[in-house]
């Protein structure tokens, strides 16, 4: 933590991105377009309503793309980020799109819990997963590659997740103790820490790739470019790049593209 950095204004995106409520209205509306051109077949993962993936497939039986949606872990669902599985699918690229219960009517652990069991029943399809999300859904990629899954489940495969890629992430939880995010998260400093993939053992296989906005605050860049140099050191293959003119939330725009950058990237990591 260092005294000079205001976490307030470092975190808060919706202040920093003023324009962020008709952004978000664009997603709701462009999401339920594409499922009506594309309807998802339903997986549940769990008991609650929120424990489902909406899974879009493609024609090509490779590794499955998921996408972790962001929203601090408080905020919004799956089904305003299904336009986002279009760059993907328009190359035959399956997509999955959890949806998971929200703090504070579960903790963050719990949300990570639930990604896992996600992911355990994306695996029951028999193939491996390249794990996206964006913000806290970056944070949520991360501690999927770095989870140990035989000792999650027995059955599952040590390489169930082959790759990480992290829009905006989250990596390192102790700055938001301080800040209004943290309302609905209650997080202290020790459950801040317990949750955060910097600080967990780095994954023994697979790669981490974590890009952020070229406009999002100097915290954003510090957090992915953090996770990149300690996860390389230790000697995962890591990626840090940045996403030209974006800021925080239409960093993601270039999924909904097939042509773009990203999902040229997403494609190599979907092929192996």
């Amino acid at each position: 933590m260092n005294a000079n950095v205001d976490y307030e204004v470092e975190y808060n995106n919706r202040a920093r991105v003023p324009e962020n409520p008709s952004i978000i209205a664009g997603w709701a509306r462009d999401a339920a377009a594409y499922r009506e051109r594309h309807a998802p077949r339903c997986i549940s993962y769990g008991p609650g309503t929120c424990n489902t993936i909406d899974l879009f497939p493609g024609d090509r039986h490779g590794r499955i793309v998921v996408f972790i949606h962001g929203g601090y872990w408080q905020a919004l669902d799956g089904s305003f980020f299904s336009h986002f599985a279009e760059g993907l699918n328009a190359h035959g690229i399956s997509v999955a799109i959890p949806s998971y219960d929200l703090c504070p009517n579960v903790s963050i652990d719990q949300i990570i819990q639930q990604m896992r069991a996600a992911s355990r029943e994306l695996g029951r399809l028999g193939r491996p997963l390249v794990i996206s999300g964006h913000s806290a859904g970056g944070h949520l990629a991360a501690c999927m590659l770095a989870t140990d899954w035989p000792s999650f489940d027995a059955s599952l495969p040590p390489d169930l997740v082959t790759a990480a890629y992290a829009i905006s992430g989250l990596f390192d939880l102790g700055p938001l103790v301080e800040t209004s995010i943290n309302n609905a998260l209650h997080l202290d400093q020790a459950t801040a820490r317990a949750a955060s993939p910097l600080f967990w053992n780095p994954p023994l296989r697979g790669s981490l790739d974590a890009v952020v906005g070229e406009k999002e605050s100097a915290e954003y860049l510090r957090q992915s470019r953090s996770i990149v140099d300690l996860w390389g050191a230790a000697g995962v293959a890591t990626r840090f790049g940045t996403i030209p003119d974006a800021n925080h939330f239409t960093a993601i725009a270039p999924l909904a593209d097939p042509d773009s950058p990203m999902i040229s990237l997403l494609r190599q990591l979907a092929a192996g």
